[in-house]
């Protein structure tokens, strides 16, 4: 369908989506004290606005809003469309508590009262 349209307006059709995408992701790549939103995200990597994004590699952090999900090791793979896409080389979730080296017991009680 947009074959028929002339290059033009092609283009400004695909920068009106780029921003709209900018605009609706909480998904945000930290880098250092850089941030840059997320256009894409999947299981193996995500991607960015071409024009903004630097060329990233190594370790770095995704948020969604406020919230850690996960530390990754990355590499630039491929710049199309006008994304530049990222691969993940390792993906750890970021975890909220420490964690614990020994099992729970299924029946301990979540708290102890005290004494009067």
């Amino acid at each position: 369908m947009f074959e028929y349209l002339p290059p033009e307006i092609r283009d400004g059709l695909a920068e009106a989506e780029r921003r709209d995408l900018r605009r609706r992701s909480r998904l945000r790549v930290h880098a250092g004290d850089a941030i840059h939103p997320i256009l894409r995200y999947w299981e193996d990597g995500f991607a960015l606005d071409a024009e903004t994004a630097p060329n990233l590699r190594g370790l770095v952090d995704i948020y969604d809003g406020t919230r850690h999900l996960c530390q990754c090791l990355i590499v630039t793979s491929t710049e199309e469309n006008c994304e530049r896409v990222f691969e993940f080389k390792r993906n750890t979730a970021a975890v909220d508590a420490a964690p614990i080296d020994y099992a729970r017991d299924p029946d301990a009680p979540a708290g102890f009262l005290p004494r009067d």
